[in-house]
């Protein structure tokens, strides 16, 4: 029976989908460090994980036997995808199901942080009646500054112009605007024109320390400030200095550079107890909505992959679908150099077999061949395969023949 090993309190329905293809499931509420990883993938076929555990290197080099990892969350920079890739792990993450919750949650922050509603709240849990209009605003008619023009930033955009606010966007790509959205030819553009900046980026290593000192002082005096994206792009000793300089009149921080491994943790921080300033534990995409349909949907791809060989959204390898049935398949994860093909069908041929269906896809170095065959696949024609010089992963979707 294969097994899937599911850390960091990953909603239950991931483990039901599994469970039901088969898989023997192991849960955990928290992340592993590196040496806890490995030793607990020994035996282990699928891995599925959030965004504190670190899949490195040495991990994947320890554990050979690894079929596929889900990362059950937008990023997959806690993953070593390339070298992930060249042992034949595929990778699956979830780039939609939460991004409704995150803009839900962006929109509600910058609410708070106009009208105050922080200082109000902690004034009266202190037990002081503080009913003041100083430095509360209305959103309406406000400029917004998008940074990171994806899927949260676009629908960010489309229901923040519906509370009429105007929308400003920067993207290193070139994005279509949605609704009255105005692209902005630079971050510099962007910080100097907008009165709340937002980011969404991505956690691609180029975007570590994006905002620090120089990005803080050019934006407008009292402007608010979010990060909802990677901990890692903001410099927070800057946005400390402006926050309590009065440069920057608020802002909701959700994701920090280094985060506690589990719930209960101890939290520091130098943003904690500053005035107007909402700190939140990595909760942007927590809600029960999008948790189910990250399980539901990451398991689903990780079902669909051991099962048929279906690479279709994976980070890492190429994309492949083929569709309808047969007595056997095989995927072949190879070097991407020419003939590899003809010389699989070859071997099939001489084999006695014949290809009913193939589908074979490139992304960089590495090929990826599904092909369905006619008849039970011999020992002599799987070990034919794997020999290939160019063969990095065989993986066999029906029984051998004996």
């Amino acid at each position: 029976m294969p097994r899937a090993l599911l850390l960091e309190n990953i909603d239950p329905v991931a483990a039901e989908l599994l469970g039901a293809a088969g898989f023997e499931v192991e849960s955990q509420r928290g992340a592993l460090d590196e040496a806890d990883l490995t030793a607990a993938l020994d035996g282990v076929d699928v891995l599925g994980i959030r965004s504190k555990t670190q899949v490195t290197a040495e991990v994947l080099r320890a554990r050979p036997g690894l079929a596929a990892i889900g990362a059950f969350c937008i990023g997959t920079n806690q993953i070593d995808l390339a070298t992930a890739a060249g042992a034949g792990v595929a990778v699956f993450n979830a780039p939609y199901s939460n991004t409704r919750s995150v803009v839900e949650m962006a929109l509600a922050e910058i609410i708070c942080l106009a009208r105050r509603l922080v200082d109000r709240d902690r004034a009266l849990h202190a037990g002081s009646w503080d009913k003041s209009a100083a430095g509360s605003h209305e959103v309406r008619g406000r400029t917004l500054g998008i940074v990171g023009y994806g899927n949260i930033g676009s629908q960010l955009s489309v229901l923040a112009e519906a509370l009429g606010m105007r929308v400003l966007f920067y993207d290193l790509e070139e994005k279509l605007a949605l609704g009255n959205a105005q692209p902005c030819g630079s971050l510099e553009e962007l910080l100097e024109r907008s009165e709340t900046v937002t980011l969404h980026v991505d956690g691609r290593a180029g975007n570590a320390g994006l905002f620090g000192a120089e990005q803080f002082a050019r934006m407008r005096r009292r402007s608010l400030f979010l990060n909802l994206s990677r901990g890692f792009v903001v410099d927070h000793e800057a946005l400390r200095d402006h926050v309590l300089s009065g440069h920057i009149a608020g802002a909701a921080v959700d994701v920090f550079p280094e985060e506690p491994r589990e719930q209960g943790d101890p939290f520091t921080s130098v943003l904690r107890g500053l005035p107007n300033v909402i700190l939140t534990p990595h909760i942007g995409g927590s809600t029960q909505e999008a948790q189910h349909d990250i399980g539901r949907f990451v398991a689903g791809k990780l079902v669909d992959y051991t099962g048929t060989g279906t690479t279709n959204l994976s980070v890492n390898l190429p994309t492949v679908a083929l569709h309808g049935s047969s007595v056997a398949r095989f995927a072949l994860l190879h070097r991407n150099v020419p003939g590899v093909l003809a010389r699989v069908d070859a071997l099939v041929g001489e084999h006695g077999l014949n290809v009913d269906g193939q589908v074979l896809a490139t992304r960089g170095e590495l090929g990826y061949a599904v092909t369905d065959v006619s008849g039970p696949l011999p020992e002599d024609l799987l070990a034919a395969l794997e020999a290939l010089p160019e063969a990095v992963r065989l993986t066999v979707f029906a029984r051998r023949a004996r």
